[in-house]
């Protein structure tokens, strides 16, 4: 089995953990889950996180074939277009972003133009759909639960899991936004816990529970014997309550609202008014969270 060349790159800001997966022996790359810089006081984007991905990926002469979006995330903008301008590749997500952009779409009021199709990214796959990058075979896990969108990428002995699972240290995902369901999680979950033993884990976040250091890669085998919210042992029930219990009590995330906006069109940014500004909304009074 050819044995995937993985760079890991954490953004403090949002906690999110982005990565350069490669073939070693064609130099073909996937970039999974990569980060736009947004300063929320300032309504101000920049590049540096995916400055640092493209660096990693000229230093060592790869080729992007894939830019691989777990899901639509709701903690940070996606650098999935910047990505695509300075280094090339096919920006794909899970078919059931459509579900997540005719609920966003009526949110945000985005108006009968606003294609909820899935067309702004180039492809949309399947669940157990195959793809290659270079010679590394992979293979598409719909794992919803987090949201209806959410997917794994199994790349040869590799995992990546987006938002579904986090450190043994930590848990698991919330499950309270629109589409979110724990019990859908807990099975999803049960779905890459039969995965080879293993087989390594890499999480799209952490947040580096007492103040550890910050860790993103893990195996089956020690998810399914640590993991405090869902190791081997824990039923479905016990699980979903503990799971509801939680996030009953979480606030909405910090970048919700200009996320949303901006990853339901595949990082493309709203366009400019006839000022030459470009607006993101802010929709009152119409999130949950304490």
């Amino acid at each position: 089995m050819p044995i995937p060349t993985v760079h890991a790159f954490f953004d403090r800001a949002t906690f999110t953990v982005s990565y350069v997966v490669a073939d070693p022996e064609t130099g073909v790359c996937a970039v999974v889950d990569p980060v736009m810089d947004y300063d929320p006081s300032a309504a101000r984007t920049s590049h540096q996180s995916a400055e640092q991905l493209t660096a990693t990926i000229r230093e060592h002469g790869y080729q992007v074939e894939w830019i691989l979006e777990t899901h639509a995330h709701a903690d940070h903008l996606t650098g999935a277009q910047w990505i695509k301008a300075h280094c090339g590749g096919k920006i794909a997500i899970g078919e059931n972003i459509r579900q997540v952009q005719q609920t966003f779409a009526g949110l945000f009021n985005l108006g009968g133009d606003f294609p909820t199709d899935g067309s702004q990214f180039d492809h949309l796959f399947a669940d157990d759909e195959s793809f290659s990058i270079g010679k590394l075979k992979g293979r598409v896990m719909h794992t919803p639960g987090h949201t209806p969108a959410c997917i794994s990428y199994v790349i040869e002995n590799t995992c990546f899991v987006g938002d579904t699972l986090f450190m043994p240290d930590y848990g698991t995902a919330r499950a309270d936004f629109p589409g979110g369901d724990a019990r859908t999680l807990y099975r999803s979950i049960q779905r890459i816990h039969r995965l080879p033993a293993d087989t390594h884990l890499y999480m799209c976040h952490d947040y580096m529970p007492g103040g550890r250091e910050p860790q993103w890669e893990t195996t089956v085998s020690q998810s399914r014997q640590y993991n405090k919210m869902i190791r081997d042992g824990v039923d479905e029930d016990s699980f979903v309550e503990v799971r509801e219990n939680r996030d009953a009590g979480l606030r909405a995330p910090v970048l919700i609202l200009p996320s949303l906006q901006v990853n339901v069109r595949a990082g493309v940014l709203p366009e400019p008014e006839d000022n030459g500004i470009a607006y993101l909304k802010l929709p009152l009074n119409k999130l949950g969270g304490s």
